[in-house]
């Protein structure tokens, strides 16, 4: 007689629930149960603050499917005959009678049988063991009851100040979210940057752009506690004291494996479980998927933790099909992150400049900063890019874009670039949609790739803005000039400069000749017209001509 498969899974927020819901969908007869410490199950955990800006209305529509429906206990039972049992926490696991043990809130004590055991745990946001740390309104954003207490706090009118502390990606989207419900927003970042995943050139927009929308930033300053009688009054950090009617910790999170090491399940060297490609663990009838599993860098080759949802919905349809009998492999990530701060987006995809050097690469970057659709288009916005490769391979390793234009689009396609180990010259020739609307002739990913070939191929020597700055810092013998118009020149200038603009460049080679010797370094709002004055000054037998990445428009 046929035994049904029995499935028993622990945690169901988001690969939990995937993982079951598809393992129903491939084993219909399967008896899958679902075990939840917490009430709530599948809820979009990522838009919670858009939930508490009030963009999102009722709690209900993070937990519902797109038809209105919430998934609750009910839904899973009638909908996809999968067993939830909730308020139930897993209190161990028996390895040899592949049995677990689940205590529940009401004392009630169970032991299931499983062929097949799925860890979904999680992770948890940190804590760091700060004076003061358990004061009210000490939040973090990693659970429906932080976003309901949050609400609760703005609800009463009184959280006029709020301190996030930590400047990634939660961090942004929150400061977005109480600005919008009328907060006066600080955020304290221990990088000398926020987005610390972003190189700080680009990180710097995000920054410059968020003060401009009344976000204070204090970045390279530490927290060193709290202060208060029952609520939070005060953040102390190394810097100053900051007055605060709330607190958003926003530090990051460590994953849940307390589970696994108490069962003897391997762990990986970023702390997270050790999986292979089917999201197996080191005992092959367990897994382990979503922010509680290692996972590997595409790049790199090398383990990594990057909790995502988007990752954590594939690690689920994974390890359900492997269970099933169905060959499917999860091989990694590029560690592709988003986020929207008011009409400003960051994206990032692959190494960053640092991240390359750190892996042993020899990188090669450009800055390119151009309008996303046709000059010509109303709707054209600025599109901040930059992008990194391997100067021996030339291959592709990483791009980050900024800016109110369309970053999405950019990042995604190389993200499909990266992956298939793509190189400059591959993705300068990609045949991109083109129409005024949507992208200019030449696509923003295709410039920038093309900038990079001219580096690589010997045309063109580039130099960051902040090199510049520093040179100017030191006092260094070289020449600025710039090349715009006479009127773009006078909206805004770099200083010290000299300014020929490039239709008079061939005409005025004899108000150089004294500068044929020295380091020239030639710029224009985006160095498009910076590079054909250093092509013009290198057939005239200029020696030393550099062009500023990115032109004023990259001059934070």
């Amino acid at each position: 007689m046929h035994r049904k498969l029995r499935v028993v899974v622990v945690g169901g927020v988001a690969a939990g629930p995937k993982t079951a819901s598809k393992i129903i969908r491939n084993v219909p007869d399967a008896e899958v149960t679902v075990v939840e410490k917490g009430e709530f199950l599948s809820y979009a955990g990522c838009g919670f603050p858009y939930y508490i800006s009030g963009l999102v209305k009722e709690q209900k529509e993070l937990m519902a499917t797109p038809a209105g429906i919430v998934r609750d206990a009910a839904f899973f039972e009638k909908v996809k005959n999968i067993r939830v049992i909730n308020h139930c926490e897993v209190a161990g696991i028996d390895r040899a009678k592949k049995t677990v043990f689940v205590k529940c809130g009401c004392g009630e004590e169970r032991v299931l049988d499983y062929d097949k055991l799925v860890l979904a745990t999680g992770a948890s946001p940190l804590r760091p063991p700060l004076p003061g740390i358990a004061l009210r309104n000490i939040f973090t954003l990693h659970g429906v009851e932080d976003a309901e207490g949050i609400k609760s706090v703005l609800a009463r009118g009184k959280a006029t100040d709020a301190v996030i502390v930590g400047g990634g990606l939660i961090g942004i989207e929150m400061a977005e979210a109480l600005i919008l419900r009328g907060c006066r927003v600080t955020i304290v970042e221990m990088m000398d940057h926020i987005l610390s995943m972003f190189d700080p050139e680009m990180a710097s927009l995000v920054e410059k752009y968020a003060e401009s929308k009344g976000i204070r930033i204090l970045g390279g300053t530490k927290v060193l506690g709290f202060e208060g009688s029952e609520d939070v009054a005060k953040v102390l950090t190394d810097h100053e004291t900051l007055r605060a009617d709330m607190v958003i910790m926003s530090v990051g999170v460590r994953p849940n494996v307390s589970l696994a090491k108490s069962c003897g399940l391997e762990l990986g060297r970023t702390g997270a479980i050790k999986v292979n490609s089917q999201m197996q663990s080191s005992d092959p009838d367990i897994y382990a998927v979503g922010d509680c599993a290692e996972t590997v860098n595409l790049v790199s080759g090398k383990a990594c933790f990057v909790p995502l949802g988007s990752t954590a919905n594939k690690h689920g349809r994974v390890a359900a099909n492997s269970i099933s009998g169905i060959r499917d492999e999860f091989n990694g990530v590029l560690g592709s992150t988003i986020c929207k701060l008011f009409e400003f987006t960051a994206a990032k995809t692959g190494l960053s400049e640092r991240e390359a050097e750190k892996e042993g690469f020899d990188p090669v970057i450009c800055l390119s900063p151009s309008l996303d659709r046709a000059h010509f288009m109303p709707c054209a916005k600025l599109l901040y890019l930059k992008l990194v490769a391997d100067k021996s391979t030339r291959r592709l390793l990483g791009v980050q874009a900024v800016g109110p234009g369309d970053c999405d689009k950019r990042v995604d396609t190389a993200v499909a670039a990266i992956s298939a180990k793509m190189s400059v010259d591959d993705v300068g020739n990609l045949d991109l949609c083109y129409a005024p609307p949507y992208a200019p002739a030449m696509d923003n990913l295709i410039v920038a790739a093309n900038i990079l070939r001219n580096k690589l191929d010997g045309l063109m020597s580039g130099i960051k803005p902040e090199e510049v700055k520093a040179k100017l810092a030191r006092r260094e013998n070289c020449l600025l000039l710039d090349v715009r118009t006479p009127d773009e020149f006078e909206q805004g200038k770099i200083e010290p400069c000299m300014h020929v603009p490039l239709g008079k460049l061939r005409s005025s080679l004899s108000v150089l000749d004294a500068y044929k010797n020295t380091e020239i370094i030639v710029f224009c709002k985006i160095s498009l017209r910076g590079y054909e004055a250093a092509r013009i000054l290198g057939e005239a037998g200029f020696r030393d001509v550099k062009v500023m990445d990115g032109g004023v428009l990259m001059w934070c």
